[in-house]
């Protein structure tokens, strides 16, 4: 029978896309995205917190937004420990409605695989708020598809005059538990300044390349 003697925390996992980082994995993917004390960090689908609890430990504030209230529950613990008392605050939401910080902020995540499409959407199509950097653990293939120069699909084109893409290093299925089916990445996303265009013409460009694309030749940034 399927799902026969899977927990609750199983089909959560299941149906959430969890696949955790490994601490070890974490903790260099904090330290090569350069975080700093004071500056204030997202973690999306925070999870057990591997990313949050290696960017507190490096003196960033960082704001866990985690939909599954069991791990909210765990992080709001482990929030309030000496060690990171007043450092991490944990927000039990979906992030793809929840309002994005007014300050500037910078993302370091690692997102469940099935909602990346999502997260990036609600991220970088309106260039008008305060994201600064992002570094995102993805699927491998994702990352390399994001970070190609030039940008070779629809919404790459799109975000490219507000948005710089790299690709970091590749990560093995075999860091995250439960182990996932295929290799992920790290993408570093950084706001151009200044931009290659007004912040206000975002709505209208996107349009312009829903309408024209595939352009003849991609354009050279």
């Amino acid at each position: 029978m399927p799902g026969q003697g899977r927990t609750p925390r199983d089909e959560r996992r299941r149906s959430l896309g969890q696949n955790f980082l490994r601490r070890a994995v974490a903790e260099r993917v904090v330290d090569e995205a350069g975080v700093v004390p004071g500056e204030l960090v997202l973690d999306i689908g925070a999870g057990a917190g591997a990313l949050t609890l290696a960017a507190a430990e490096r003196g960033a504030r960082v704001l866990a937004v985690e939909i599954d209230p069991d791990w909210a529950r765990r992080l709001r613990s482990l929030a309030r420990s000496s060690s990171f008392r007043g450092r991490i605050t944990v927000v039990e939401a979906d992030f793809l409605g929840w309002r994005l910080p007014r300050q500037p902020f910078r993302v370091l995540s690692c997102p469940p695989f099935g909602a990346t499409t999502s997260i990036l959407h609600r991220l970088l199509d309106r260039p008008s708020h305060a994201l600064q950097r992002a570094d995102l653990v993805v699927q491998w293939e994702v990352a390399r598809k994001r970070a190609a120069t030039p940008p070779d699909t629809l919404v790459s084109t799109a975000w490219a005059p507000w948005w710089a893409f790299s690709l970091g290093r590749r990560i093995p299925a075999r860091e995250f538990r439960p182990v996932p089916r295929v290799d992920a990445g790290v993408l570093t996303v950084v706001r151009r300044s200044p931009p290659l265009l007004p912040v206000e013409l975002a709505p209208s460009f996107g349009g312009f390349v829903r309408r024209h694309w595939p352009f003849s030749a991609p354009p050279t940034w």
